[in-house]
């Protein structure tokens, strides 16, 4: 039995010799099952050769939608926003992390769906990274601050500061020509500020990074409330994580991410004395907040930009 196994396995690799073809002279020999050199104009997650819609100057065959955020684009409509001069993106950070009785977990991810596409389109030449939901929460063994509330997700800092290098890589081989920085919590700030930091004295400024801590000005929105007639300073507050200003924020993106319904028909659509039953007014107010916070955001991205490349 042992020799017929090993005739047979002899003959087997002498088959296979006398099957070989030398490779031509000056190239490397290519090997069963090797894969040929792949074909430069590749896109799209498949061959170029297979389907023309592969390749990489290929006409889009559709219009495009009428949005900012890449997630929602084809391959096809985010090289040509970028050839047409879309070339900032806006790499927005939230969270998940418990906000009180009333308000999704994702609560700083829903004010930035909103938020980024004002302040994309406001400077008319961004488009909007997907949100990174992720962020530091606090220690995670033991639990420390929000990690003491089921749902909560965190990362270490230099977890976060590794994603958020790695994301603003993809970004720079791409083509953009600048990318900001934005967070909604106030845990992103210092990690978003030390990648910025970094990667401009790494890359020279080419792409241009851009950490925008004005956008997190809660105060201004505070401010505003007050100025509306919304608030008063000094007001009694229901003492949970959740305010007027971030619940109309909120109820711009999605009413259910507040439960606005639900606590309507309870009659607990209040928040430290303020009402949010009237859904129009919900919406006149929001409208402010959301305009208020693009406007003071895109003023500091454009001098952020300006004082980079001095």
């Amino acid at each position: 039995m042992k020799t017929a196994i090993f005739v047979t396995v002899l003959a087997l690799a002498i088959a296979n010799a006398a099957g070989a073809q030398p490779a031509p002279q000056g190239q490397p020999a290519q090997g069963r099952g090797q894969r040929p050199p792949a074909d430069p104009r590749n896109r799209g997650g498949g061959n170029c050769i297979a389907n023309p819609y592969n390749c990489a100057e290929t006409p889009n065959p559709l219009t495009p939608p009428d949005t900012v955020w890449m997630e929602d684009m084809t391959w096809m409509d985010v090289r040509d926003a970028v050839k047409a001069g879309k070339t900032t993106v806006i790499i927005s950070t939230g969270g998940i992390e418990p906000n009180g009785p009333w308000l999704a977990l994702g609560k700083h991810n829903f004010v930035l769906k909103t938020n980024c596409n004002a302040i994309a389109r406001k400077l008319g030449n961004a488009l909007c990274a997907p949100i990174v939901p992720f962020v530091p929460e606090g220690s995670i063994e033991p639990p420390s601050s929000h990690m003491l509330t089921v749902g909560t997700i965190s990362l270490e800092e230099s977890t976060f500061q590794a994603l958020l290098t790695d994301i603003a890589r993809s970004y720079r081989a791409h083509g953009f020509e600048t990318i900001v920085f934005i967070g909604d919590s106030g845990g992103n700030q210092e990690g978003m500020k030390a990648v910025a930091d970094t990667l401009n004295a790494r890359w020279n400024a080419k792409p241009t990074v851009v950490f925008i801590p004005e956008y997190y000005a809660y105060n201004t929105v505070a401010k505003l409330l007050v100025e509306l007639g919304v608030t008063k300073d000094g007001a009694k507050t229901d003492s949970l994580h959740d305010d007027p200003g971030i619940a109309l924020n909120m109820f711009m993106t999605d009413p259910n991410s507040i439960r606005w319904e639900q606590r309507v028909k309870a009659g607990k659509a209040t928040i430290d004395g303020v009402s949010l039953a009237d859904r129009q007014k919900n919406l006149e107010i929001g409208r402010k907040i959301v305009e208020m916070r693009a406007t003071n955001t895109v003023a500091a991205i454009r001098k952020a930009i300006s004082d980079r490349r001095k």
